[in-house]
């Protein structure tokens, strides 16, 4: 695999704001898109001054909505960006975008500029399970917009949310049967978690509890393994070849550009971290810290274990924390490497701190 670099680009407006989300996101108008492209420009630039120029195998518009912008800004940002970054020749460039904000029109024009991978928030595939996460779109418009999107774009994903208060097997069951039915290259299924500060928090709802959740998990992996659907990560799974390329920047460790209000990127031992609401990115650069190499490799560790089939050296790893998880299985020896089960996968934080530097 060659050498993956990645550039994430915050998009900080909402439609509407999810009871769930505690994403930098906000439900108001965005401000003038000159005055957001000069603030993204200046944090590019910034970024260019502690790096070489790499080329780019990723990029991805995330947010927030970034499907509310203007895919004349979604070309200024990758124009700037290629200026300084050049872009590999099969880029991976995703933009995220919920049904209620995308529609064919505005497709055909993202796909015009460069957009060639599109993540849908779709997030339950019953009219139930949307109004419970307070999604604004019902399940007619989303699949409206998934078959819209297949007519324009060949890579898809689609988020899904499990563990939802009162989900049984049965009614999860039933989403994945549909969505598979889809035929789309990529799903998403991540399991709900409340938040401290988000509505969902604050009006004590609860998910499922963790064994329904455990069943859950273990029911999604069984599902998409009988359609030859991969798991790849804790919550992905993709057909062969459409592994979302930027994700895996993350969990190998590689480096990547965090530009906008809330993003954070990886330069070799650098953490750049941009102020977290709008207002004050635009008046504030990246802010720069330096890992030691303690630090680094710890998060080397924690989001490298996400992966399934990929491996981490074991040279340097606790011999007593390995022995541990040797004997809980929840990792298994290849060569000279270690890969998490799916038992270590469902343990993973206590995996981690078995297998952190001291």
């Amino acid at each position: 695999m060659k050498k993956l670099f990645g550039a994430y680009i915050h998009w900080p407006y909402c439609l509407s704001k999810c009871p769930y989300c505690d994403f930098a996101s906000r439900a108001e108008s965005p401000l003038d898109e000159n005055t957001l492209f000069q603030a993204y420009r200046r944090d590019i630039l910034f970024l260019r001054t502690k790096t070489s120029a790499k080329t780019l195998t990723s990029v991805f518009f995330g947010g927030g909505t970034p499907s509310l912008m203007s895919p004349s800004l979604c070309t200024r940002l990758l124009n700037e960006l290629n200026a300084h970054f050049p872009f590999s020749s099969d880029i991976e460039i995703t933009l995220e975008a919920n049904p209620d904000a995308i529609n064919l029109k505005k497709m055909k024009s993202f796909q015009k500029v460069g957009i060639n991978r599109l993540s849908l928030g779709v997030q339950s595939m019953t009219e139930s399970g949307l109004k419970q996460l307070g999604r604004r779109h019902s399940l007619k418009t989303a699949l409206s917009q998934i078959e819209n999107a297949q007519c324009v774009f060949k890579n898809i994903n689609i988020d899904l949310i499990y563990a939802r208060p009162h989900q049984t097997r049965s009614d999860w069951q039933q989403e994945l049967e549909t969505a598979y039915a889809l035929n789309l290259p990529h799903y998403s299924c991540y399991q709900l978690s409340i938040e401290k500060g988000t509505p969902f928090a604050s009006q004590k709802i609860k998910p499922t509890d963790d064994e329904t959740a455990r069943t859950l998990y273990l029911d999604t992996h069984d599902f998409m393994k009988t359609k030859n659907i991969r798991q790849y990560e804790v919550s992905n799974y993709a057909k062969s070849g459409f592994e979302c390329r930027h994700n895996l920047t993350y969990w190998l460790g590689c480096d990547y550009l965090g530009i906008g209000p809330a993003a954070h990127g990886r330069l070799n031992n650098l953490a750049v971290q941009n102020a977290r609401t709008t207002s004050q990115w635009i008046k504030q650069k990246p802010q720069i810290e330096t890992l030691s190499e303690t630090e680094r490799q710890t998060e080397k560790l924690m989001m490298h274990l996400r992966l399934l089939n990929v491996g981490y050296p074991i040279q340097g790893l606790p011999e007593q924390g390995l022995r541990t998880a040797f004997q809980n299985k929840w990792i298994i020896q290849k060569g000279d490497k270690i890969f998490p089960t799916l038992e270590g996968i469902l343990m993973l934080n206590s995996l981690i701190l078995l297998l952190m530097p001291a």
